[in-house]
């Protein structure tokens, strides 16, 4: 009944102990289930039952609270229209429970997988999805502080800096301090995924599913989480912003959550903030590896490439705008 690919596994779940687990949710019998391959951070399984498909995650490094934050935004969102995965509760109301001392929880599967390559329709769906969950979060009650927000930066920096070249010290150092005002202006702010990457969107064809894995989300500034995605979907093959594909992932965005003024001038800033963001933690899990980390560290010189390239064109792409 277990089909398991490579995978992750860092906490097994055998089928007498699966079917233990699902007799607590309204969910049918179980038919089979399978090891996700691409799981990194957590343990991931594919579930059917008679009654629907399911992904069963077991939460490796966040702690029972940590998780109670980040279904009750998935529900929250669901339940405002957003298109994005949705946690299933037991038969007591609760999205969470505990396995092996470790948070666990069913959510619904969405149809459809993630995109390699990026279109102007991907980003147009996208954008309009984004807005909608911004303007769903400002609804919702309960906040939570980036973890890995301007005072990250600064510490990890710090750790970092001495592995680095000179020139690399020199651009990282100068960006640190550019950053200390910037990333503290008055913009508006609200509920953020942070990590939405094309890994974590899922397309049936040409049509969006849903975001996925906001594992990473937190309260901060809505801009920020547009350059993140930016960063990601609307670049050319030498990683430089596609113009078209960013005023495609703006515009229909702005459908939802009226941009400002203000925020078109802060606009470069962000996209060189989720660079840096991500440049550090790749450094970090390159320098300072995790014992028994089972996957591979992504290589930190892409992010490199991209802050260096936001830098050198910030003017320019202040008018990748609507």
């Amino acid at each position: 009944m277990l089909h398991q690919n490579y995978m992750s596994v860092y906490t097994s779940i055998d089928e007498n102990e699966l079917k233990s687990f699902l007799a607590n949710y309204n969910v049918g019998e179980l038919v089979d289930y399978q090891g996700i391959s691409d799981g990194i951070e957590n343990t991931n399984y594919f579930v059917n039952t008679s009654d629907g498909r399911f992904v069963l995650t077991i939460f490796e490094h966040h702690s029972f609270e940590e998780m109670q934050y980040y279904l009750n935004l998935m529900h929250h969102l669901t339940d405002h229209g957003v298109p994005s995965a949705n946690p299933v509760a037991d038969k007591q109301g609760h999205y969470l429970s505990h396995f092996k001392d470790k948070p666990i929880a069913l959510v619904e599967r969405l149809n459809g997988g993630s995109t390699i390559k990026t279109t102007i329709n991907h980003c147009q769906q996208l954008g309009a999805a984004m807005g909608k969950m911004h303007t769903a979060g400002l609804t919702y009650g309960t906040h939570q502080e980036n973890p890995r927000g301007p005072a990250w930066c600064q510490h990890t920096a710090h750790k970092v800096i001495d592995k680095l070249s000179q020139s690399e010290q020199q651009m990282l150092d100068d960006e640190i301090h550019f950053q200390k005002e910037k990333r503290h202006a008055e913009l508006p702010r609200g509920v953020i995924h942070a990590d939405l990457f094309r890994d974590n969107a899922l397309w049936d064809g040409d049509n969006f599913s849903g975001i996925i894995d906001f594992y990473y989300s937190c309260d901060d500034v809505l801009l920020y989480d547009l350059a993140v995605t930016a960063n990601d979907w609307c670049v050319n093959d030498d990683l430089s912003l596609n113009q078209d594909k960013v005023i495609a992932l703006l515009s229909h965005y702005n459908r939802y959550r009226a941009l400002q003024e203000n925020e078109q001038t802060y606009w470069p800033a962000m996209l060189r903030a989720g660079a840096l963001r991500f440049w550090l933690s790749r450094l970090y899990d390159k320098h300072f590896p995790r014992d028994g980390e089972l996957v591979h560290t992504k290589n930190p010189d892409e992010f490199k490439t991209i802050l260096a390239d936001r830098i050198k064109h910030s003017d320019r792409y202040a008018d990748y705008w609507i």
